[in-house]
């Protein structure tokens, strides 16, 4: 299937000129989660990996994740490059968010700098933020990607990207 690109305009990356396999990178822009009122997660020392067709997802360093909000979950999964992840639940106040965190306890080697990192699905969240942009998430109910205003798709995720 021919993929049409999104045109990349004036300070955008096209999610088309991302490598494969992705990459890991460090990202100094400041990263933040909201929920309820509560700072969930709030960084300038993220990981941001970076795949073709994908917006950036997001990792903060576990420092910068409130205090008792991560409850680990038995779900389960396996990327190609970076290995086996493992989820949390997210609990603010009464509320818990089921499955909305992952993290790599022991990636492959080329994702060493996401050891003690976690990320998050922008869905369930009130607001979640990129220098104080609100993100868009990327569209489908399994990848976790981040969408802003630098970047450009189309996006895998969306309805017929299966095959992408």
């Amino acid at each position: 299937m021919k993929v049409i690109r999104d045109p990349a305009g004036p300070g955008q990356e096209s999610v088309w000129s991302y490598p494969r396999p992705a990459v890991a990178e460090p990202s100094q822009r400041r990263l933040r989660i909201v929920h309820r009122d509560v700072v969930i997660a709030d960084t300038r020392r993220g990981v941001r990996t970076l795949e073709t067709s994908h917006p950036p997802s997001y990792y903060f360093p576990m420092d910068d994740i409130a205090a008792f909000v991560l409850r680990p979950s038995r779900r389960r999964s396996v990327c190609e490059w970076k290995g086996e992840a493992t989820y949390f639940d997210v609990r603010v106040n009464d509320e818990t968010l089921r499955d909305v965190a992952w993290s790599y306890p022991n990636p492959n080697p080329a994702f060493r700098s996401l050891r003690n990192h976690v990320a998050f699905y922008a869905g369930p969240f009130d607001g979640c933020f990129v220098d104080n942009e609100r993100v868009t998430p990327q569209p489908g109910n399994f990848y976790g990607g981040w969408i802003t205003s630098d970047v450009s798709g189309p996006f895998k995720g969306a309805p017929g990207s299966l095959l992408w």
